[in-house]
């Protein structure tokens, strides 16, 4: 079965066609190997799982340096495995050895263009960051059109979604969150979705005589109106008063708030300290 064109063999005769030449359009990988190396060929397993999944967004050049020593030594291969990444003619990255996926998928996704749904993934998250939730919430919207289930895209959604006070679809989509690296920021938004979820089904006000009932869900309102800030001060004079008000309900509340105004925010990191001055 012939192999596909983004992956490859070359060898001293073909070098500049297949490698340098080819990489003035494409970001092109070599991988400098040989037969007695072990650690070469689980990387080349991995390599060339990762050249089929992205499907042309990279090549993948082969060069047996027992056959090609002068390729090894025009680039100064000095050590097996050893990857030097190729683009317009040039090395713009390389690494020596045998690393582990996550740290070789961060390494072939520098070397590509954004791609248009990731570019408007990165706006999506700056509108999070303005302040600009309906705005935000399109954005997600379309790259999740395009992209499936994409982790950042559905957090991303969630925030959106909360900050504009919307709990039951925000409580939806962090019930059904994949696993992923964004996972656990998805459960810290849980506890608000699931106070705003509550505050729709409440029929009627607490009595109001029990003032930190009244102050808690007047925080919540708030902040279902997209008054963050006011929420989170409310909160926290709620916490002065009892730090564990709700069975730690309200702790957890505000570190949904947090999680949403973001760690861009110059505010949040005024809010967590005085947080920690509140519960220490």
């Amino acid at each position: 079965m012939m192999s596909p064109d983004y992956i490859v063999d070359v060898s001293e005769a073909d070098f500049e066609y297949e490698v340098l030449a080819y990489s003035q359009n494409v970001p092109v990988v070599v991988d400098f190997w040989a037969e007695w190396c072990r650690p070469c060929r689980d990387l080349k397993i991995l390599l060339m799982r990762l050249a089929d999944e992205a499907q042309g967004r990279f090549r993948l050049a082969r060069v047996n340096v027992d056959e090609n020593p002068n390729l090894a030594l025009r680039y100064g291969v000095r050590s097996l495995p050893t990857v030097k990444a190729f683009v317009n003619g040039q090395v713009v990255a390389e690494f020596v050895g045998l690393i582990p996926e996550t740290r070789l998928r961060e390494f072939l996704e520098r070397l590509q263009p954004p791609s248009p749904t990731a570019l408007k993934l990165e706006k999506a998250e700056s509108l999070l960051v303005e302040g600009e939730w309906a705005e935000a919430e399109d954005l997600f919207r379309e790259v999740l059109e395009e992209d499936g289930e994409d982790p950042r895209a559905l957090l991303g959604l969630a925030k959106a979604l909360l900050a504009q006070g919307k709990g039951y679809e925000g409580l939806a989509i962090l019930e059904a969150f994949p696993s992923s690296r964004q996972y656990a920021q998805a459960m810290l938004l849980k506890p608000y979705a699931q106070a705003l979820v509550e505050l729709r089904q409440r029929r009627e006000i607490e009595d109001e005589s029990d003032e930190l009932a009244a102050a808690y869900w007047n925080a919540i309102r708030l902040a279902s109106r997209g008054n963050l800030l006011a929420a989170l001060d409310g909160l926290l004079d709620i916490l002065r008063q009892d730090k564990r008000y709700r069975e730690d309900q309200a702790r957890q509340v505000v570190l949904s708030l947090l999680e949403i105004l973001g760690e861009e925010n110059p505010l949040t990191r005024q809010y967590r300290n005085e947080l920690a001055l509140i519960l220490f």
